[in-house]
């Protein structure tokens, strides 16, 4: 049987192949539109979804291992480097997995490293101290291989697992050389250069300068708890990460400027495995040196107020004033501030003590019960910061260093005049009749005719009760005690100094407790000649500042520039005005002025006439009244240039215990910067056999006046 297909027409063809160019070209065009997509999709995951991609990469595989920065300098005003830290290389590991790898018994069920992991960790330790005792300092440490198995950390009893161990600090340049020539021999390797806190051995204003304590060690402060909760957010910067072993500021400037004196720190990205240990080094960010503080501090002054402290105690120990010595007088502090700038040129607190004891990170027993009552500034704070034989501390009353303020609020109140004239008998009551209180002058002295200036100069208890603290109370009643305490803070009394050093103490207003004084009256008599507040030395000098500058009350400064590592200046610190009383009249500051004059003997052959203001303040201490010898000071008289007070609990009265002090530091000024704005250092006909200041330390004759 014959088949016979029908033969396609021409016009059957053209049709076929039309129809097929429609597909091929479809085919084609598709092709090209799926590429294009194809294309667009890879630059957008590249260029736009990339860095958030390989962030989140990043953050699932890889970990940030802060490396500390070197902290900057605390400098004298001189320059000279009262706190500072030197470069040291120190040799780390990261664990991988050569040495951390485990296994489990199929039996017991138990995971462990496996014997090449444990094999590989002493082989490195071993090659390590073979080449410890190789090229390092043949007269250092001598580390085992206990010792490195014990810093690597194996079971990550103290680091996690990605985290870097070190395993020598202090390298010599001959192990650098040799660690950094044979890296790839020990895997995980890295040599990262720290730093070393050290502290000028002349111990020059320790307490105000401050300690350091690890990372890890510092979280009852409040500036490392926020640190810590910061370092827990997910877009923590890993240059602001704090090791656990980095050494911070506990206390001083170095906390005052933590910030500042750390710099950044680097880091090391490490890439991790799912069991969080490291695989290796990804990178590595060095970290940015601290910046340093130039203080205010004249080191020469600081010494030699420190000095003068030092040798005033041993002769009130041995000399007699007022009929007896001073054995107990142990404890001494003392406060310099430029009336014009507010610069501290010294802040002494003794005894003191070598701040280097905290650099190794702990304090062995003895050195804390050593140190226990020197370790913080008694200038500002009283705890922890000396304390004398009968347990008296650095916060004290006044006494009679409050008068001229007591005056001051005489006048402004309109209680009396400057021309005013009061008796002074030697003695005044007050209180209820048939239940007086009597109040004497020191010693018994009587004074008889006085004008407020006289008042101030004589130190007359009885005048301030009889014209200020009684009058006062009779003017305002109760509400005296408010009036009282709005002056006191004008002033800078119970008030912080704002001079932003740590743990500074506001003082304790004992005035305000009406019922411990037996009444308002009572507090406002008592506030009126010294006894009812206690203020730290810092606020004194503040206070003495405030009189010198007629009621502007200014920053004490502490620091007056900030540099970089470059010594670019970062940041400068100049005059700043708290408070401005501007209700007293220019003769009420005459007439205080003109007070400022009792007779002291320490400065019988000062060539400047200057404002000065004796005071003795008196402390129940182990069942008795303790006399503690109170000064504030600033001098020239008309141009002040330097104010100063002096605190010495159980000193006796301030013009034998706590003015010969004062007359030093002014001396020690004058020295170096003038208090006429010539520097005596510069004069070549100064005598410097003996640095060019007085000596002032010999016997003093008792003055009459405390």
């Amino acid at each position: 049987m014959s088949v016979f297909r029908k033969q396609a027409s021409s016009q059957d063809e053209k049709d076929s192949k039309s129809s097929l160019g429609l597909r091929l070209n479809v085919f084609f065009f598709s092709t090209f539109i799926i590429f294009c997509v194809i294309i667009i999709r890879l630059a957008v995951v590249q260029f736009v979804e990339g860095p958030t991609l390989t962030e989140v990469e990043t953050s699932r595989d890889t970990k940030n291992v802060p490396l500390a920065a070197i902290r900057g300098s605390i400098r004298a005003s001189g320059g000279e480097e009262i706190a500072y830290s030197t470069s040291v290389q120190s040799l780390y590991i990261t664990l991988t997995k050569e040495y951390t790898a485990k296994s489990t018994d199929k039996e017991t069920k138990i995971t462990s490293f496996t014997p090449e992991a444990r094999a590989n960790a002493y082989a490195l330790a071993n090659k390590l101290v073979e080449s410890f005792n190789k090229y390092g300092d043949p007269k250092g440490e001598k580390l085992t291989v206990n010792d490195v198995i014990n810093s690597l950390d194996l079971n990550f009893k103290k680091y996690s697992g990605f985290m870097a161990r070190r395993i020598k600090a202090g390298l010599t340049s001959e192990e650098v050389a040799y660690f950094m020539e044979h890296k790839a021999e020990f895997p995980g390797l890295e040599v990262v250069e720290e730093s070393n806190r050290h502290y000028d051995k002349d111990k020059v204003a320790v307490q105000t300068v401050g300690y350091i304590k690890p990372f890890k060690s510092s979280s009852s402060l409040d500036i490392y708890k926020n640190i810590q909760n910061a370092m827990k957010l997910l877009d923590a910067d890993p240059g602001l990460t704090y090791k656990d072993d980095e050494f911070v500021g506990f206390d001083g400037l170095e906390l005052q400027y933590q910030r500042e004196l750390r710099g950044k720190n680097g880091y090391q990205v490490i890439s991790v495995n799912p069991q969080n240990m490291a695989e290796k080094v990804e990178k590595v960010v060095p970290p940015v040196k601290g910046n340093d503080l130039w203080t205010t501090i004249n080191k020469n002054i600081q010494l030699k107020t420190q000095k003068a402290i030092t040798e005033q105690i041993s002769w009130l120990h041995s000399h007699a004033v007022q009929g007896k010595t001073h054995p107990n007088a142990i404890t001494g502090y003392a406060v310099a501030m430029e009336v014009d700038t507010g610069n501290i040129v010294a802040m002494a607190s003794m005894p003191d003590y070598d701040t280097n004891v905290w650099t190794s990170g702990s304090l062995p027993t003895d050195v804390w019960n050593r140190i226990i009552d020197n370790y913080q500034n008694g200038t500002i704070n009283p705890i922890s910061s000396g304390v004398s034989g009968n347990g008296l501390r650095s916060v004290l009353l006044m006494g009679s260093t409050i008068k001229p303020l007591s005056v001051l609020i005489g006048l402004n109140e309109g209680l009396f005049s400057t021309s005013s004239i009061y008796t002074d008998t030697g003695s005044t009551s007050f209180g209820k009749e048939g239940h007086e209180t009597k109040v004497r002058n020191a010693s018994g002295h009587v004074y008889g005719p006085m004008d407020p200036a006289k008042a101030i100069t004589k130190s007359s208890n009885v005048f301030m009760v009889d014209m200020v603290g009684k009058k006062l109370y009779d003017k305002y009643g109760s509400k005296g005690i408010e009036v009282w305490d709005k002056y006191m803070k004008e002033f800078g009394l119970g008030v912080s100094t704002q001079s932003g050093l740590p743990r500074e103490f506001l003082g304790q207003i004992n005035y305000s407790d009406t019922k411990a004084a037996g009444s308002a009256q009572a507090a406002l008599v008592y506030a009126s000649f010294g006894q009812q507040g206690s203020y730290t030395t810092l606020q004194l000098a503040q206070y003495a500042s405030t009189l010198a500058n007629e009621g502007i009350r200014i920053k004490p400064q502490l620091v007056s520039k900030i540099t970089d590592s470059n010594g670019k200046v970062v940041k400068t610190f100049g005059r700043e005005e708290l408070d401005k009383v501007t209700t007293f009249d220019d003769s009420f500051w005459r007439e205080i002025k003109k007070g400022m004059s009792s007779e002291v003997t320490a400065f019988n052959d000062f060539p400047y006439d200057f404002a000065r203001k004796t005071g003795t303040s008196q402390q129940q201490a182990k069942g008795e009244l303790r006399d503690n010898g109170v000064f504030i000071a600033f001098a020239p008289r008309d141009k002040p240039k330097l104010a100063v007070a002096v605190v010495i609990p159980e000193g006796g009265f301030g013009s034998n215990s706590a003015a010969p002090v004062a007359r030093k530091i002014f001396d020690a000024y004058d020295w170096e910067y003038g208090l006429d704005g010539v520097p005596k250092k510069s004069l070549k006909t100064q005598d410097t056999t003996a640095g060019g200041v007085p000596n002032t330390s010999g016997e003093n004759t008792p003055a009459t006046n405390n």
